[in-house]
């Protein structure tokens, strides 16, 4: 399978965005990319065998609200030209998870020594992309004023089948006060490579999210009386369509963990 994503020509001023991924590569980074490199896109990753490349394919264009593709690999390269130069899918996430048969069964900070020829790399949008724009706005983000990692749920959200591919939507949650919500709404609207508008806001248990303190990955945050609950689709959605197709094996991002890219926000703005 190859790459039929277009290599944009990537200029000067993309400084910030390789120095994050080299701090991954070295270590020095680790933990959540929230407000890291603002101004450029961050992204989720799948890699899967080949032989399961066109499923998946198929599963991120049926589902393109919770795993907008950004960028693919060609078999076995670890590199996406199209989102930076000097970029190894094997190093520059913060954090790995590798999985067996649809199991978890390590973390790492470094995945080289688990790459394989046979294996293509998806980098799918991530909702931290368009947090810049939010906060351009006033909009609070209560996870980045507290230094964890977004909260994410597991919902009752089915996705569309595809192949082996199957199961709940993954959402990240925000909480915001009424107005900031609606605002939150028109502003994320333009942004649909990293999961455009929330497809929920109040009333988690209608989503099948029954304890807001629980979240199934990330960490929780506090949520004040005057505030909704507002959910995005997420880029963690394959690692629980992975988890349901037992798939023999997976390189996924640890959650909140993500590849800072040296594209710019605003390529992805829809006007």
């Amino acid at each position: 399978m190859t790459s039929n994503i277009a290599i944009p020509s990537i200029g000067p001023g993309a400084e910030p965005a390789r120095a994050a991924r080299l701090a991954c590569r070295s270590g020095a980074l680790t933990g959540s990319t929230a407000g890291v490199a603002p101004g450029f896109v961050q992204g989720n990753l799948a890699v899967l065998p080949k032989d399961l490349a066109n499923d998946f394919l198929r599963f991120c264009q049926v589902n393109p609200r919770p795993c907008p593709v950004i960028g693919v690999s060609d078999v076995g390269d670890f590199r996406v030209p199209s989102l930076g130069a000097d970029l190894d899918i094997r190093t520059d996430f913060p954090g790995y998870r590798i999985w067996r048969n649809g199991e978890l069964v390590e973390e790492t900070a470094d995945a080289t020594r688990w790459w394989r020829d046979d294996l293509v790399a998806f980098v799918i949008g991530c909702s931290l992309s368009f947090e810049e724009a939010l906060a351009a706005e006033g909009i609070p983000l209560r996870h980045i004023e507290s230094g964890v990692r977004v909260p994410m749920y597991r919902t009752n959200i089915p996705c569309a089948p595809a192949g082996r591919f199957a199961g709940p939507m993954v959402v990240s949650m925000r909480p915001l006060m009424p107005a900031q919500a609606i605002r939150a709404i028109q502003i994320t609207t333009r942004f649909p490579a990293v999961h455009g508008a929330p497809v929920h806001i109040g009333l988690p248990h209608l989503i099948g999210v029954n304890d807001l303190s629980k979240p199934d990955y990330g960490d929780a945050v506090s949520i004040r009386e005057d505030e909704l609950p507002t959910f995005w689709a997420c880029g963690v959605t394959p690692q629980s369509v992975i988890a349901a197709a037992k798939v023999e094996f997976a390189i996924t991002h640890a959650p909140g963990c993500m590849l800072v890219t040296d594209r710019r926000n605003t390529e992805f703005a829809v006007l």
